[in-house]
């Protein structure tokens, strides 16, 4: 990831902290990864992890994140196939639920919205930023 790409646009204050950018991942690395986000183990994500010096884990659903992490790092995989209509709400801020959408934020209060829904997955990769990469990345932007 080339934290780099991160421009003023995609740096929110409201209602809290955050940043929220799409194809922070190109998007040709993005369908490979995708296409292998059952297995973590494949070699595109062994690279992907090195190279980026990181760990992710798959959820299948907002709800299974893992809230105890300091920083929120959500990195969405909604289907192909799903045309609904979703949103991930943070501290009440509607986000679309967009593929290839990173969702960067140290707040834990971050829940999917749905409208009707024919798919009952909605996969996330939680992607683990510590504390001082996120200050590193948003300094740039903090006035």
């Amino acid at each position: 990831m080339d934290w780099k790409q991160i421009k003023p646009q995609h740096y929110h204050v409201e209602p809290v902290e955050h940043i929220c950018i799409t194809n922070l991942v190109k998007l040709n690395d993005y369908d490979r990864l995708y296409e292998n986000q059952n297995n973590l183990q494949h070699p595109c994500w062994i690279e992907f992890c090195e190279k980026n010096n990181t760990t992710v884990q798959l959820k299948e659903k907002i709800v299974d994140l893992d809230f105890s992490k300091d920083v929120m790092c959500l990195w969405f995989f909604k289907e192909r196939s799903d045309g609904t209509a979703s949103y991930v709400h943070l501290d009440g801020k509607q986000i679309e639920y967009y593929p290839n959408k990173f969702l960067i934020s140290k707040s834990k209060n971050i829940k999917l919205v749905t409208t009707t829904r024919k798919y009952i997955r909605n996969p996330v990769m939680q992607v683990d930023i510590d504390l001082k990469t996120y200050n590193n990345i948003v300094a740039p932007f903090q006035k």
